[in-house]
């Protein structure tokens, strides 16, 4: 039985090799990445930086969407709605991804049955700063001195479900300490207020705050990776005060469901042959975001059913509630 299965397939390998041949190349015409961010914003100009380096390598024409609002639904929505015709993808963030599944009662499109997972691009560390004259020397001395005055210490996030508000919100849980939030839609915005002094306390993507750390406006207090970035040499992690405690965004592309496999691993070997260039992972640190220079489709894959299962429990730890 086995001999006549293995011969069967050995007269269909010419026909295989035939039907290979005749597939048109791709891309044959412009590919769509559509993002939830607006133009000119931190993970535009990442995310274009990138697909210009795709471009390039496909020699061929690439046209970047935004489509922002909503929490990042608008863009995730469209992107869930696009043909799975291997010509639109995703450009995503742990927001539309991932915690948006566990903040959100109902949302437009599902993070896992609408995707299919294609590549981590990079991930993404957050800082915890304060003004350059705030008392506080380092993470430890800060959160004593909001131990001993509870309420007093306030800390600028994007909101209390966003990224940094859940990071802020966590830090404070495990150091039993209250940190009052103050919500801002726009970082410039919040970063003034900490410089100002009206705030003690930013939490917010370190590309965000690095040209205030270096002008000396914003001292760093921590950075939320689990080993200090090169970079920042000088700033602790914040695994040096909770050991094993990291908290990172990240960036990454998906395809609508249905998208032939053969152009998403396509699509995974050639950002690899991307990320790996030393220029383009220098490039994207300046941008805020660490290179991800190898990670199969399945590897993402599983990394996606461990981000789904790891932030479930932190909303949950958090005590958040879905509206």
């Amino acid at each position: 039985m086995k001999r006549r299965h293995f011969a069967g397939a050995a007269l269909l390998l010419p026909l295989a090799g035939a039907l290979r041949a005749q597939t048109p190349a791709w891309p044959q015409r412009p590919v769509k990445f559509i993002l939830s961010q607006p133009a000119g914003a931190g993970p535009d100009i990442l995310a274009r930086y990138v697909t210009d380096q795709l471009a390039r390598l496909w020699n061929q024409g690439i046209v970047v969407e935004n489509r922002p609002g909503g929490q990042n639904v608008i863009g995730a929505q469209a992107a869930a709605r696009s043909p799975a015709d291997g010509y639109t993808f995703y450009y995503a963030t742990t927001a539309a991804m991932v915690t948006n599944a566990f903040t959100f009662k109902t949302l437009p499109y599902d993070p896992v049955k609408d995707f299919v997972p294609v590549r981590l691009v990079g991930r993404s560390p957050f800082v915890i700063a304060a003004a350059s004259g705030f008392a506080g020397k380092d993470l430890a001395e800060t959160l004593a001195m909001a131990k001993a005055q509870p309420g007093v210490i306030s800390i600028a996030t994007e909101g209390p479900k966003t990224f940094s508000g859940m990071l802020a919100d966590s830090v404070a849980a495990k150091a039993g300490v209250k940190l009052n939030h103050v919500p801002y839609t726009k970082a410039p915005e919040a970063i003034q207020d900490v410089v100002g002094g009206r705030v003690q306390l930013v939490c917010l993507p370190d590309a965000a705050l690095t040209a205030f750390i270096k002008s000396g406006q914003l001292r760093a207090l921590a950075v939320s990776t689990a080993q200090r970035q090169a970079d920042m040499p000088n700033v602790p992690a914040l695994s040096e005060t909770f050991p094993g405690f990291e908290y990172t965004g990240w960036n990454g592309v998906f395809a609508p469901t249905g998208t032939p496999a053969d152009v998403v691993a396509r699509v995974n070997r050639d950002l690899e042959t991307v990320l790996r260039q030393p220029e383009v992972a220098q490039r994207m640190q300046q941008l805020g975001s660490l290179a991800e220079q190898k990670m199969s489709v399945a590897e993402f894959d599983a990394f996606m059913r461990g981000e789904h299962s790891r932030w479930r429990d932190i909303v949950k730890a958090l005590g958040i509630t879905a509206e």
